[in-house]
C-alpha cells in the first residue's frame, strides 16, 4: 500500500466521521471547516487534500448517510422469510437507525435533514432525493411478492409516505416510538392488499 494513502485514509475516515456526527446534530451550515477538523484531530489542509471544498465534504457525507442505511436494511432483508417481511425490513431499517446512539439525539433523517440546507438542484438535494426513491423502489420490488404489477407502485408510495411522515415525527420527538406505530400500520395495509 502507498504510504502517503495509507495515511490519508484514516484522515479521511477521522473526517467524515467528524462530519457526519457534526452535520447531523448541528446542522450542515451551522458547523464549520474548523469544527470539523477540530472534532477530527486533523489539519485544515487534511480536508482539502481529502475534499475539494465543503460542498464535495456534504456531498460525501450524504452518500455516506445512504451506504449506512442501505447496510441497515440489508442485514434486517437478509432476515426476511417472506415478502411481508421484506416491505417491512424497511421500516425495520428506519427503526435501527432512530434507535442509533446520536452526539445530541435522533434528529429524523439525516438526509432529509441535509437536504432541507441545501438549495433545490443542489447534487446534494439530487443524491436525497435518489435515496428516497430507492426506498419506495425497495418497497415496490417486495411487493412484487404480494401483489399484482399494477398495485405494487401505488401501495409503496403509500406505505413511503407512512414511512416518510413517520420519520419526520420520531425525529421531532427524538425517539422510535412513531416508526414502530408506522411499521404496524404498514403491516395492516399490506395484510389488506
Amino acid at each position: 500500500m502507498n504510504t502517503k494513502n495509507g495515511r490519508e485514509r484514516p484522515a479521511r475516515d477521522r473526517l467524515m466521521k467528524a462530519a457526519a456526527e457534526l452535520f447531523y446534530a448541528h446542522g450542515m451550515a451551522a458547523t464549520g471547516i474548523d469544527a470539523i477538523t477540530a472534532r477530527a484531530g486533523v489539519a485544515r489542509k487534511s480536508l482539502y487534500n481529502n475534499f475539494a471544498s465543503k460542498d464535495d465534504l456534504v456531498l460525501a457525507y450524504i452518500e455516506e448517510r445512504h451506504l449506512e442505511w442501505l447496510a441497515l436494511h440489508e442485514r434486517r432483508a437478509a432476515m426476511a422469510q417472506n415478502p411481508r417481511d421484506r416491505v417491512l425490513a424497511v421500516f425495520d431499517a428506519y427503526i435501527d437507525h432512530a434507535s442509533t446512539g446520536y452526539l445530541h439525539g435522533f434528529r429524523g433523517c439525516g438526509l432529509l435533514n441535509a437536504a432541507a440546507e441545501l438549495p433545490a438542484g443542489d447534487p446534494g438535494r439530487v443524491a436525497v432525493r435518489a435515496h428516497k426513491e430507492q426506498v419506495e423502489s425497495i418497497l415496490a420490488d417486495a411487493l412484487t411478492g404480494i401483489l399484482g404489477p399494477d398495485r405494487t407502485g401505488d401501495l409503496a408510495e403509500q406505505l413511503a409516505f407512512v414511512l416518510e411522515g413517520a420519520v419526520a415525527r420520531a425525529g421531532l420527538e427524538g425517539r422510535a416510538d412513531r416508526l414502530v406505530h408506522a411499521r404496524a400500520i404498514a403491516a395492516s395495509l399490506v395484510d389488506a392488499a
